[in-house]
């Protein structure tokens, strides 16, 4: 048990990520509130960003600084970290315009629900 709870420790980041992701999909796929479903989608998107994160960090390692001398554990990896800010702007991005669709539904329909929408629109032909 004592093993499993330092892996587990020292895996941290990934557990926690685990963790969102699955709470994420679990929002997405047991919600019919359509601001909700953006929600459940960005936190899955945190969870990934933090898995990317995780995996350029070092223990005891430092940021690739020439001027300084590299810790004990060598230099961080800096890629992952550029590459989730790009990340995050394409994710505020879609949020923005999935929220936006949102709003017109709302307007067009005068609910966000799921099912109210699907039997709104009728049977399929």
């Amino acid at each position: 048990m004592t093993e499993l709870l330092g892996k587990l420790y020292h895996n941290g980041f990934y557990a926690t990520a685990a963790i969102l992701f699955l709470t994420g999909f679990y929002i997405v796929l047991a919600d019919n509130h359509l601001i909700k479903k953006v929600i459940g989608i960005n936190v899955m998107e945190s969870a990934v960003f933090l898995i990317f994160v995780a995996t350029g960090y070092v223990e005891g390692g430092r940021a690739p600084i020439l001027t300084a001398p590299p810790g004990p554990g060598g230099y961080i990896n800096p890629v992952p970290s550029a590459l989730i800010l790009t990340g995050i702007v394409v994710s505020v991005s879609v949020t923005a315009f999935s929220l936006a669709l949102v709003s017109r539904i709302y307007q067009h329909y005068g609910t966000v629900d799921v099912d109210e929408l699907a039997r709104r629109r009728g049977p399929e032909p």
